[in-house]
């Protein structure tokens, strides 16, 4: 039987990307509705009384690892992040449920972002069954409740495209696009990140991208004029887009990012913490 929409007998099924999607239009109107995704402050001062930075650090590393072993799409581990910090924003919870949360938040996004997705059971299996397929189940409605059913978040991911389109590249450009989604992982693990519109991370992301390739001079003479093309393209201030980008340069060429080739897997149970390292796909960037 002949398979449709670039289907193949084994993996994940695939789609022609529609061009429609990268219009000036559509950038507009991301551009619009980024703010509403967008966690304007800190849960942990306000509203988190048993969480702290690094207990959320470590659940989205777990929650990362799990999308590389499932080999989901870039984007589902940060729609799954940005409804994890949405969700806490509004809603006190203890410590102990913070990796059903995750897990919830990975279940919700895998179902919107890609054809096929996680499996209730094969989530409740990566949390060494401490979370059951019933409470799963129950907190996937509490998530959409709070939430509002409005999952189908902007997220940086939605700009790269658009970015990388209107700022053309003499070659390697799939190497910028994935570089450019790795750093936006990071800087989901990260919660200073969330703070950020995500047209902005996805921005400083690229730029990071190209400028760690060591492209910039190739096709733009300083840092300042491949910053003021992408202000072109977003409307973001100068000043701005090079805070940031200096934030994920300093980031990823940290000592705790430099220690490993691979991210370990990471589960919360009992408290034990793990840092996170870097992945194998940025250690060809130089800062």
């Amino acid at each position: 039987m002949e398979l449709l929409c670039c289907e193949e007998s084994l993996g994940e099924t695939k789609t022609y990307e529609d061009p429609v999607l990268y219009t000036d239009r559509v950038l507009q109107n991301s551009l619009l509705l980024e703010d509403r995704y967008t966690v304007t402050s800190s849960y942990f001062n306000c509203l988190q009384k048993e969480l702290k930075p690094y207990m959320r650090k470590l659940v989205a590393t777990w929650m990362w690892e799990v999308c590389e072993n499932e080999k989901c799409r870039q984007d589902v581990f940060s729609l799954a992040v940005n409804c994890l910090d949405r969700f806490l924003s509004v809603v006190k919870i203890r410590k102990s449920q913070l990796q059903l949360v995750g897990a919830v938040c990975l279940f919700l996004a895998s179902k919107v972002r890609q054809a096929r997705a996680i499996s209730a059971e094969k989530l409740c299996a990566y949390t060494d069954n401490s979370v059951t397929l019933e409470e799963l189940l129950n907190w996937e409605l509490l998530v959409l409740s709070r939430l509002k059913w409005d999952i189908s978040a902007v997220i940086p991911n939605d700009f790269v495209e658009p970015i990388l389109q209107r700022l053309p590249l003499v070659t390697g450009t799939e190497v910028a696009r994935n570089h450019a989604e790795t750093f936006i992982a990071f800087c989901f693990i990260d919660f200073n990140f969330s703070l950020y519109p995500p047209s902005m991370v996805a921005a400083a992301s690229v730029g990071a991208a190209v400028q760690g390739l060591l492209w910039l001079n190739k096709q733009w003479s300083s840092q300042n004029e491949l910053l003021t093309r992408l202000h072109q393209i977003l409307g973001i201030e100068v000043d701005c887009l090079r805070h940031c980008l200096e934030q994920i340069e300093s980031m990823v060429a940290s000592p705790s990012g430099k220690s490993s080739n691979k991210l370990e897997a990471v589960v919360v149970i009992d408290g034990e913490n793990v840092k996170p390292d870097t992945p194998t796909d940025v250690q060809d960037v130089h800062f």
